[in-house]
């Protein structure tokens, strides 16, 4: 039993997630917080790749970093190698395809921050960046956590981007999401189900974290 695939899964997902964490939470904080010409286009442009077809998605991200584009040449520079079919672009393909889940839901979460407490810290002095940090997000940690959980999970399962810019290669760029469907396609149902139960229980454990983590909107239930 080869296990790299799922260990791959997990370390992509993780630095992914820990990226749109980074990211996310600077973008999502100025559209719920700055009203300026553009902001609604810039939220659907950051929702789009919820809604195009993975393999859309993978194309677009080939077209950009692939080796003849200006970002492709300038990675290569940089790195020394090129990004399309290595673990690298497997974790890129995962942080487009749920950094935007991220960033719907943490500007959701900064959109519900009582604005009294940021006005407090203001008279107090204290600048923009410390109010983000050290009231905002304090604030909101809860549903960010929730929705960092569900990024991961979106990431873990990733398959139509992954497979478009980091390809199947076994041992080196093949996510358990594409270890499943060659399985499957090999006639390897053994390997396919053990890797679908596998996976299947992480899953749903993210997701009892992330429902535990998010606030109930009705208020907290009183055992009647």
């Amino acid at each position: 039993m080869d296990w790299f695939p799922l260990w791959l899964s997990l370390r992509v997902a993780l630095i992914s997630t820990g990226i749109a964490l980074v990211l996310g939470l600077g973008i999502a904080h100025i559209l719920a917080g700055r009203d300026f010409r553009g902001r609604e286009l810039l939220d659907a442009a950051i929702t789009l790749p919820l809604v195009l077809p993975p393999t859309v998605l993978g194309y677009y991200l080939l077209v950009v970093f692939g080796r003849n584009t200006a970002v492709g040449r300038f990675y290569e520079w940089i790195t020394g190698s090129p990004l399309v079919f290595t673990a690298e672009a497997a974790v890129v393909a995962a942080l487009f395809h749920s950094a935007p889940l991220l960033i719907k839901s943490a500007r959701a979460a900064f959109e519900s921050v009582d604005r009294s407490y940021e006005r407090a810290a203001r008279t107090l002095g204290a600048s923009e960046w410390r109010i983000f940090w050290n009231v905002t997000v304090p604030l909101a940690r809860r549903p960010i956590a929730a929705a960092a959980a569900l990024a991961f999970a979106r990431s873990l399962g990733d398959f139509g981007v992954t497979i478009m810019i980091a390809g199947n290669i076994p041992g080196r760029t093949q996510t358990v999401a594409v270890a499943i469907y060659d399985a499957v396609e090999s006639g390897n149902g053994a390997l396919a189900r053990i890797l679908v139960i596998v996976i299947s229980g992480i899953a749903l454990a993210i997701l009892a974290l992330a429902n535990r983590l998010s606030p109930n909107p009705f208020g907290t239930r009183r055992p009647v």
